[in-house]
């Protein structure tokens, strides 16, 4: 790899990382170990039936106990523990009848805070949100949080990518609200599950937990993309793993305002795969994707909907020694005036991931132009050690002009941010198809 010239990355200050103190409220439905469940009598009935056997004076003592613990850290507890009771009311003959005070202190016992991103806070991706007119960017910043259980939810930040090229970083609210799940719009099928987050003031008060079956170990990896509409509108779209228990499966995420989001599964030859990524744009009147349903290439995929992905060309095979395990994208192709930019990591010897990148036709995507020989970015003895070791990854970055901002996680943990010259990291490319 010395023969080849490396490209210059500029390594920012900035960095995040897990905070155990922002926690959300989750549902806690608690279910009986096999050989002792009442038949007609499920475990949550149960807890509803000692609490509804509170006297009066007792339930306020207990009230007044979870108001105190939530106040600090959450908004209208009251509003909240009234939908955790809500989720539930199925659980008892006559939920009406049902007084008040009873309906807040079944939903404090059906709930649960959860510290989602406590134990790491990782794997970023980035999207613009609009530019001053000096150049000055504001961004979104999704990345995935894992808390107890190592349950992976996704988390939000904003920032600014300042003109000067420094970049500011929204402190977070000490706030976190769950999504309310509710009727969908504008996907109609049954498969659509519209997550309501309006109770959030700004993103970072934003998550998403898993609230599917599919979902039950996991909402990994969003990599998040503007997608240009036929209308000239921009939305956003995101793919991320859905990992549930017997199972991994892609799913598809959108919003416009991320006060509203749509999620809906993949279905065809990536369903059942992880890393698949959107183009920004369709191409030739097509949606297109990379993939990598066999865990070691990468292929594209087109399609006449962004739900439905068959077929596929294998474009991408490992070939440099840091890749020789597996390749895979670090997020949506980004468009430049020469092609595609698709930002790729590769698994190496011990398993250590680095970062690299490829130039793809603009018109025929599954053309490959040019190839980075060595690392974009690896595992530096600073940033080497973590929860999962010797790993970088991305799930997306940001350009402006001919320069482009990179998020990117280390060690399965934390996160850090640089900068890379486009004209400088084409130059360093290999050429292909000439």
């Amino acid at each position: 790899m010395s023969s080849y010239p490396s490209v210059p990355v500029q390594r920012l200050s900035v960095k995040l990382g897990p905070d155990p103190a922002r926690t959300v409220i989750r549902p806690f439905l608690p279910a009986d170990p096999a050989g002792f469940a009442v038949p007609g009598h499920p475990r949550p009935a149960r807890i509803i039936a000692r609490v509804l056997s509170l006297p009066e004076a007792e339930l306020d003592d207990e009230l007044t106990r979870v108001r105190a613990s939530l106040d600090e850290r959450h908004r209208d507890v009251d509003a909240l523990l009234l939908r955790q009771f809500d989720a539930v009311r199925d659980q008892l003959p006559d939920a009406d009848a049902v007084s008040r005070s009873h309906r807040l202190l079944i939903g404090g016992y059906l709930s649960a805070e959860y510290a989602f991103e406590s134990a790491a806070l990782f794997n970023p991706s980035i999207v613009g949100l609009s530019t001053a007119s000096d150049g000055a960017i504001r961004f979104v910043l999704s990345l995935r949080g894992i808390g107890e259980g190592h349950l992976s939810s996704v988390a939000f930040r904003t920032g600014c990518w300042q003109a000067d090229g420094t970049l500011a970083l929204d402190p977070p609210s000490e706030t976190a609200v769950p999504p309310i799940v509710g009727p969908a719009t504008g996907w109609h099928d049954q498969d659509t599950v519209q997550l309501d987050c309006s109770g959030s003031r700004e993103p970072s008060e934003t998550v998403l937990f898993p609230i599917l079956d599919s979902q039950a170990r996991g909402i990994e990896d969003l990599r998040l993309t503007p997608f240009a509409r036929k209308t000239g509108e921009t939305t956003y779209v995101g793919t991320y793993t859905a990992v549930g228990t017997d199972a991994v499966r892609q799913e598809l995420l959108q919003t416009d305002d991320f006060r509203t989001f749509k999620m809906h599964p993949v279905r065809g030859d990536l369903a059942g795969a992880k890393g698949m990524a959107l183009f920004p744009r369709r191409v030739g009147g097509r949606f297109l994707a990379i993939g990598r349903q066999d865990n070691e290439n990468l292929w594209l995929f087109g399609s006449d909907d962004p739900f439905t992905w068959t077929g596929g060309r294998k474009i991408l095979e490992p070939r440099y020694p840091w890749e020789f395990v597996q390749i895979g994208n670090c997020g949506s192709p980004i468009e430049i005036d020469e092609g595609w930019l698709l930002l790729t990591h590769g698994v190496g010897v011990v398993r250590n991931y680095c970062m690299g990148a490829v130039l793809l036709d603009r018109d025929d995507p599954s053309r490959v132009l040019g190839r980075l020989p060595v690392p974009l970015l690896e595992p530096g003895p600073e940033d080497r050690d973590g929860y999962v070791p010797n790993v970088v990854y991305s799930c997306g970055a940001l350009l402006r002009g001919r320069t482009m901002l990179l998020p990117y996680g280390i060690a399965d943990e934390y996160t850090r941010f640089a900068t890379i010259d486009i004209d400088a990291l084409l130059a360093a490319m290999e050429k292909e198809h000439l």
